[in-house]
């Protein structure tokens, strides 16, 4: 299952420098490709706020 960001969000870009496939786009609340996610967890551990979670 891909990751999903949730609205704990801060729009603070670390998860999307983390990406190692480039899935995440910057937003008010970034977003994560389903599609293009490997589920590696590399947004999630880069995360300050644990917004990314499995879906």
């Amino acid at each position: 299952m891909a990751y999903k960001i949730t609205e704990e969000c801060i729009a603070c870009g670390a998860c999307a420098e983390a990406c190692p496939v480039s899935a995440i786009s910057e937003g008010d609340i970034y977003t994560i490709n389903a599609d293009e996610c490997i589920e590696c967890g590399a947004c999630a551990e880069a995360c300050p706020v644990s917004a990314p979670v499995a879906e």
